[in-house]
């Protein structure tokens, strides 16, 4: 367990040095933020009553999606891990003795979780000090507050899983691209990272509730927001460590199975 510490500690003390990388991100989605707030305004002047979520609740939604938008953005890929991929580089991950998934799952977390920790704060900051209703709403109570953190480390472990997976899934392919941009489409758009998932269609929402990305940013920011609570937060609760064991058990699977064939091309 120690050399899989180390291989997080390295790659997130790489991660929080892209300093100017993060003022970057950071301005674009305080930019992306407010017009996303005044679209939604702009629709609940007309009718408020006919919206799934209350104004406040869309608002703190949007800007919790913003804060943590590194841990469960799917196109924040891992580009060391493609490219050992991409060009054969995989070989000598082979000859250490570790795991090249969990080699994985801890430097996708790492990369994630570092560049959360850099934008997450400035967007906090200035999403508390808004006014009513463009700013983010204080938790119902401290209970809210302790789910809200639970429910969000486990949508960030299951978007890792995820993600990870992905990269596994690039074993079986000459060409990784075609790959990424499906996934990155699907999980954006079924995650609610478009739009929230209360506002899809019944039948709808509940399909993707039950899929792995009804349980990424969707169940936190509803739970911090007030409206994810009772007996429906912890089933979605159970539904995230389900699809956590779940993704977790077959990235390994498909890693071993891959690994055993896997063809270095060049030479």
């Amino acid at each position: 367990m120690k050399k899989y510490i180390s291989l997080f500690r390295i790659r997130f003390l790489m991660g929080i040095q892209y300093r100017a990388a993060a003022l970057a991100g950071i301005a674009t989605q305080f930019m992306w933020g407010f017009m996303l707030i005044m679209i939604y305004h702009a629709f609940y002047q007309t009718d408020a009553a006919a919206f799934p979520m209350t104004m406040q609740a869309t608002v703190s939604y949007i800007w919790m999606q913003q804060a943590f938008l590194a841990m469960f953005m799917p196109w924040l890929t891992e580009n060391e891990i493609i490219e050992t991929i991409r060009n054969g580089d995989i070989a000598y991950e082979l000859c250490r003795p570790i795991s090249v998934y969990k080699m994985w799952f801890g430097k996708e977390m790492a990369n994630r979780l570092s560049r959360a920790i850099l934008r997450c704060m400035p967007i906090l900051l200035v999403g508390y000090i808004l006014p009513v209703p463009y700013g983010i709403a204080v938790p119902a109570g401290g209970g809210t507050f302790l789910f809200f953190l639970l429910t969000l480390m486990l949508g960030f472990l299951v978007m890792v899983s995820l993600s990870t997976l992905i990269y596994v899934m690039q074993l079986f392919l000459l060409s990784p691209q075609g790959l990424q941009a499906i996934c990155v489409s699907v999980i954006d758009f079924c995650s609610g990272g478009i739009i929230p998932i209360p506002f899809f269609p019944d039948n709808m929402k509940r399909v993707l509730e039950i899929l792995p990305f009804g349980s990424l940013q969707n169940v936190p920011l509803r739970v911090y927001s007030g409206d994810l609570a009772g007996r429906e937060m912890f089933r979605a609760m159970v539904v995230q460590l389900i699809w956590l064991l779940v993704l977790t058990a077959l990235g390994e699977i498909l890693c071993r199975i891959a690994l055993r064939k896997v063809r270095v091309q060049g030479g």
